[in-house]
């Protein structure tokens, strides 16, 4: 593969450092290739709804991230509540709008890269710095919109719906090219941008801080289940990961001493997950850890007999390929995965793990009890052959020399 000229590159994310997405990631291994990277972000407040206390402290120090210059407009933290949420969102586009111009007068740039988990407005203003510093904008879907809205019930409205649908296509017209994280979200891409060549298919890549997860030392955290079967979610915990079915597989299975259901992560649902947990009478054997930097990870992964993906019964969701997918599949540790469409269908050709029906928590229990009953190799087999198939097909380094030559410039 030719070597990609330097380029000047502006990435547009309402999410980056010291939130945690592989936008941090992709925005690293660009300047170690020799691209001069601007990120234009918010402020950090992503799980917990509030602006990091670090950043208030000394917002200085979060300016530039392993040699790339961050920008930062005004935001309204998440909060709680759908009304905060929506808040947030727009903040980000009108201060973006307002503001990102400004901030970033005088600098010339060859590509601008959109980082679109939800919300999509975050490519507003992108669209309009594309106008003004007349580069190419390339956007990855990684939420499908506005079938992520319908499908989560966050909004019933047709009208509102079809009004969103047009936002899109608006957002699909001015993109020069969007890339999918998913195949299956190729139709509903073309169904709004109505131009399929645009579309190129791009998968997340496996995160470099989970390769260690076979090797690492165990967290003091989780050093006193040792002898026991645990199964460990590692995550956001929201809306789509269907708590509800995993706390009934957990409920189901309480009377079995030996396993233990350890939660690592945090977000809108923790609360909930606790008072059920409390309620059901399942605290001698679900545990929730807490949220830790993802460098931390492999020590958590060490103690885990096995790692938990869940996603709800949503159409969207079967054409959705998690990202956790592809952290767990270099983790040297069985996945259970209680989900449709696109995810089972990798861990099932990678054959590295049990999967089941999403929100069918009688099979979810039943994966349990036959991921216990088999052997330390044979689980220890799906670990490997997650690892060998993560390798093939979601290389870090194989995905960003693609995303550099995918890339269009100013010519």
């Amino acid at each position: 593969m030719t070597q990609t000229p330097a380029l000047r590159i502006l990435v547009v994310s309402q999410y980056f450092w010291p939130e945690s997405f592989r936008v941090n990631e992709l925005v690293t291994e660009l300047v170690k290739k020799g691209h001069r990277v601007t990120v234009l972000t918010g402020h950090p407040n992503y799980p917990g709804g509030i602006v990091f206390p670090e950043f208030k402290t000394n917002p200085d120090n979060f300016a530039n991230y392993a040699g790339a210059d961050v920008v930062r407009v005004p935001m309204r933290p998440r909060g709680q509540g759908s009304i905060r949420l929506v808040l947030n969102y727009w903040s980000f586009v009108f201060w973006g709008l307002l503001l990102g111009p400004w901030l970033l007068r005088g600098r010339k740039y060859d590509s601008i890269f959109v980082f679109q988990t939800a919300p999509i407005t975050s490519a507003i203003p992108a669209i309009f710095l594309k106008w003004i510093k007349k580069a190419p904008l390339t956007i990855w879907v990684l939420d499908l919109w506005p079938d992520q809205l319908s499908s989560l019930g966050v909004v019933r409205s047709k009208k509102i719906l079809w009004l969103v649908g047009q936002m899109v296509r608006f957002i699909y017209k001015y993109c020069d090219l969007i890339l999918a994280q998913s195949r299956a979200f190729a139709p509903g891409i073309s169904q709004w941008s109505r131009d399929p060549s645009k579309t190129q298919y791009f998968p997340q890549w496996t995160e470099s801080e989970y390769n260690a997860g076979a090797v690492a030392e165990v967290a003091e955290e989780v050093k006193d289940f040792s002898n026991t079967f645990n199964v460990m979610f590692a995550g956001n915990i929201g809306d789509c990961q269907d708590f509800p079915a995993v706390l009934d597989a957990a409920e189901r299975l309480k009377h079995r001493n030996e396993i233990r259901w350890l939660i690592v992560g945090d977000g809108r649902f923790a609360d909930f997950v606790k008072q059920e947990i409390v309620r059901r009478g399942l605290s001698h054997c679900m545990l929730m850890l807490g949220r830790h930097p993802s460098e931390r990870m492999p020590s958590f992964f060490a103690a885990a007999s096995a790692l938990l993906v869940s996603l709800r019964s949503e159409p969207v969701f079967t054409m959705t390929i998690p990202g956790k997918i592809q952290s767990y599949l270099v983790a040297d540790r069985p996945i259970l995965a209680m989900l449709d469409g696109e995810g089972a269908r990798v861990i099932q050709e990678a054959n590295a793990g049990l999967t089941c029906p999403a929100g069918d928590s009688v099979a979810l229990a039943q994966c349990v009890e036959a991921l216990y009953a088999m052997t330390g190799q044979e689980r220890a087999d799906f670990g490997n052959n997650g690892r060998q198939y993560a390798q093939q097909h979601f290389d870090r380094e194989k995905l960003i020399n693609q995303l550099c030559e995918l890339l269009p410039k100013k010519i």
